[in-house]
């Protein structure tokens, strides 16, 4: 099961950031696995990395109609060491946070971006969350004020 998982993981890896910098590809790695923990996507790597609807496919490799066997072999290779690295390792490795759910490559502009919390910036992706409570800073409380007046 934990092999299917890891293939999964690749296969994003290597098709969405292949020619990414590493903290890219961990970027990409990181929103795979936090929509596993997400309860708005499938709870495993495979469901998250196939799911689709009406809109299409959450990853765009995966229903382009091109074929899904790497042609890289060095580059695949790399992602599947990567895969397996995050999978076990993803609650202490962090690029773009715990929240992010949502990239894009900067060459498309995607109807769903605007409505969502632009993160960072990784190589040419947009990493984004659904949180729209990050949009805005914490309001300092008035107490804290008051508080710093009398220190």
């Amino acid at each position: 099961m934990i092999e299917t998982a890891i293939m999964c993981l690749a296969l994003n890896i290597y098709f969405e950031a292949r020619d990414q910098p590493i903290n890219g590809q961990i970027a990409v790695a990181e929103v795979t696995l936090n929509r596993v923990t997400s309860k708005e996507h499938p709870n495993t790597v495979c469901g998250v990395v196939k799911q689709s609807s009406s809109k299409g496919c959450a990853f765009s490799w995966y229903c382009d109609g091109q074929s899904d066997i790497p042609k890289e072999k060095i580059a695949f290779e790399r992602s599947k060491r990567l895969s397996e690295f995050m999978i076990d390792n993803h609650k202490y490795i962090s690029v773009v946070g715990e929240k992010a759910t949502y990239y894009h490559n900067d060459t498309v502009n995607p109807y769903w971006a605007k409505g969502f919390h632009k993160i960072k910036k990784v190589g040419d992706h947009t990493f984004y969350s659904r949180y729209f409570w990050l949009k805005k800073p914490m309001k300092k409380p008035k107490i804290i004020d008051k508080i710093d007046k009398k220190l």
